[in-house]
């Protein structure tokens, strides 16, 4: 292979007497290959040295995805993986095109000119499409399109469909690049090859991902208006898409739309489905998709399993994610790591730690190696319970077997000890990220601005807070809810109305933390009336109370007569809620 590009790139020097042009930022490269002077740029690409080192020459016009290969174009399907689920088997050529690829992704014109010496046989089509495939496998996507692009617009092959829909993949993992996702294809339509139900899939996904719904709705109707059907494939995409896009009630009403288009739900479909309430900690709704999908006669596999223990582990239902964990197991399914990882999760969050760590020697005892998530779950676990010597021991675990701890991991390490109240351990975790671990974000900061709050250490928090404004750790709503809820504790309300006023410029929105914890601040003074303003003032703003508010309110009262004036207001406001609800 590297004998082969070093002699093909001294046939470069010789054959090719003009460079190409390169195409402006932003467009699609292949728009720019010039219509003019066609049979002279054909007859420079028809020229190659083959192995034996003699000039050949091929018509360019037979080498394309149709006319041979392996994978016969259709070997990557979006949502399925592979077909017959045989994943792609480099060959030494595609190994070193994958290792130019990869070390050579920023640098473009490097590996185009690399590429420029292939010899263009259905052999070299091949080990370029497993390549991209691979690619897609690692979510390297700059490093697909790279490839691509050179098919489309330097290469001597014809592009197929398969290439297309890599393209419209990759170009879809950003919302900046969506407009480069459509140009793609129109591109299709413009070369004759006939969309497949992948690329109409990938598009869908992409609109979402720009949180372009408009678009997404115009795919739809394009398919119907064109008559094609549609399947699962593509409402899986666009359920997927919309999740990704943060729009989880938008997908679950797509997926009632595909039931009434009487379109068979997959076991994807109910995976995204279990997982979204699972998010929304509505575990119950989760066994009900469970149960509506084996009553549909749709066999749930590992993801689905995983999905629902995902689901219970999240309320720390841990029998329940008992129960399926053992279910998946008498269908016949081996649990993988991702099966474990959730039921460790149950029992961390249900608060029993050894039990957690019981599943963990199980899963290795079983030969299921663990993953970063796995040392991460077990720290979180120790830290939860208070054991903030052990979640020490699962992180110095990991480390010692090599595995990179990411910044949840010190995430969850500076939680146990903020839960023990150790300031100089927590300073040691924050000092040693911004050194040489992942830069602390948002999370970090509000550990420490809330530990500081906590004992009393006011300076270091505002020093503390001054520092995460400096620096990317952006302050959100959970900030400034600590800092209200601090300074309130303490009874300083004139730093915490200072703080409350800040939000408009910061353009955040108070939430009912916020303003339950302003209340507070009042409350501990017995301010009552003062208290009844601030509640007004929540109520005007289109934020509704929950159970901590009323405790709150209830709390500032100093005399039964203010008691029973409280109870009146609060029974008159969920009377009031409950009609509206009734309404028609």
């Amino acid at each position: 292979m590297a004998m082969l590009l070093a002699e093909c790139s001294v046939i470069n020097s010789l054959v090719l007497s003009e460079q190409r042009s390169l195409t402006t930022p932003g467009e699609p490269k292949w728009q720019t290959k010039n219509p003019t002077g066609r049979e002279k740029e054909w007859k420079r690409d028809s020229i190659y040295i083959d192995k034996r080192g003699k000039f050949r020459t091929f018509d360019r016009k037979r080498v394309s995805r149709k006319k041979g290969g392996s994978l016969r174009g259709s070997g990557w399907k979006y949502g399925s993986g592979f077909v017959d689920g045989i994943f792609p088997v480099l060959s030494p050529a595609a190994q070193e095109i994958l290792g130019l690829v990869q070390t050579k992704a920023a640098d473009e014109r490097v590996i185009w000119g690399s590429l420029d010496s292939l010899s263009p046989s259905n052999t070299t089509w091949d080990d370029i499409i497993n390549v991209a495939v691979q690619l897609r496998i690692n979510k390297q996507w700059s490093a697909i399109t790279s490839l691509c692009e050179w098919i489309l617009c330097r290469s001597a092959f014809k592009p197929d469909v398969l290439c297309y829909n890599l393209l419209i993949d990759a170009y879809g993992q950003k919302a900046s690049s969506v407009k480069r996702a459509e140009a793609t294809y129109f591109e299709v339509l413009g070369s004759g090859i006939v969309p497949s139900e992948d690329t109409y899939a990938l598009l869908i996904k992409a609109f979402c991902t720009a949180l372009q719904l408009d678009k997404a709705e115009a795919v739809f109707a394009e398919m119907r208006r064109t008559g094609i059907a549609l399947g699962a494939t593509v409402y899986n995409a666009y359920i997927d898409g919309l999740v990704k896009g943060g729009n989880p009630e938008k997908a679950i009403e797509i997926y009632h739309r595909m039931k009434r288009d009487r379109c068979q739900p997959t076991p994807e479909t109910y995976t995204m489905l279990i997982n979204i309430y699972g998010r929304a900690r509505k575990s119950y709704m989760a066994l009900k998709t469970f149960h509506e999908m084996k009553s549909l006669k749709c066999k749930p596999n590992i993801c689905v399993y995983t999905a629902l223990i995902n689901a219970f582990a999240r309320e720390g239902l841990c029998e329940k994610a008992e129960e399926f964990f053992e279910q998946m197991q008498e269908a016949g399914l081996e649990p993988d790591v991702y099966a474990y990882n959730a039921l460790m999760e149950s029992y961390s969050r249900a608060g029993f730690p050894y039990a957690a760590a019981e599943i963990f020697s199980l899963m290795q005892h079983m030969g299921c190696d663990p993953d970063t998530a796995s040392y991460n779950i077990m720290v979180d676990a120790y830290g939860r319970a208070g054991l903030h010597e052990d979640a020490e021991a699962a992180f110095e675990g990991m480390k010692r077997l090599e595995i990179v701890p990411t910044l949840k991991s010190h995430m969850h390490l500076l939680s146990a000890y903020s839960r023990a109240g150790n300031v100089s351990r927590c300073e040691e975790i924050v000092t040693r990220m911004q050194e040489s671990g992942p830069e602390p974000d948002t999370f970090v900061f509000n550990s420490m601005l809330n530990l500081y709050g906590r004992l009393g250490q006011f300076q270091k928090m505002e020093e503390t807070f001054q520092l995460m404004e400096s620096s990317k750790g952006a302050a959100d709503i959970s900030t400034y809810n600590i800092l209200i809820n601090m300074y309130g504790r303490a009874g300083f309300v004139e730093q915490m109305e200072e703080a409350f006023a800040s939000l408009e410029s910061k353009h955040l929105e108070p939430d009912v933390v916020t303003w339950t914890s302003r209340i507070g601040g009042y409350a501990r003074k017995k301010q009552y009336h003062r208290c009844l303003e601030i509640f007004e003032e929540m109520i005007d703003a289109g934020c509704y109370p929950d159970g901590g508010t009323i405790k709150v309110l209830l709390s500032a009262c100093s005399s039964d007569e203010q008691s029973e004036q409280m109870t009146t207001i609060l029974r008159t406001m969920h009377k009031d809620s409950s009609n509206a609800a009734l309404a028609p």
